[in-house]
């Protein structure tokens, strides 16, 4: 039984059905929604503008809102709660580094750029590098 849930989520479709699964197949379960901002690219546009900001939490965290209202939607047409974090960086990573702390990770298949080439190419699937290298059991959802 998963006491302890990670649920990575962005703008897309699968990340909303990864929440989704979560919370309906593990009802006791604690459940984490992370979302990652300032995703490097190849001119650096994400990441150097947050890193442009005075206050770097509070610009991550207002990244995060809209991302976070979505998921707190999900979550009371559910009746359940959830926690939230903001992480800053390279998505695949960040979800890895803090994945230990759970007992899994439940992440969407596609996120919200995956149609586009050039960003599988120099970045690759994030759900793929996630389920190769965390330290715990990752379910993708579709």
């Amino acid at each position: 039984m998963l006491s302890d849930i990670l649920v990575p989520m962005d703008d897309s479709e699968h990340s909303g059905h990864a929440l989704e699964y979560a919370l309906e197949n593990n009802p006791d379960a604690e459940v984490t929604v992370l979302h990652v901002v300032g995703v490097p690219s190849m001119m650096m546009g994400d990441a150097v503008g947050l890193s442009l900001e005075d206050d770097l939490e509070a610009a991550a965290a207002e990244r995060a809102a809209g991302v976070f209202e979505r998921a707190r939607e999900i979550a009371d047409e559910r009746d359940r709660e959830i926690e939230t974090i903001v992480g800053i960086g390279h998505p695949a990573r960040n979800i890895i580094d803090r994945s230990e702390a759970y007992d899994a990770v439940i992440i969407g298949g596609h996120g919200e750029d995956w149609s586009r080439a050039t960003r599988q190419f120099l970045v690759g699937n994030v759900a793929e590098t996630v389920s190769k290298r965390a330290p715990v059991p990752v379910t993708i959802v579709r």
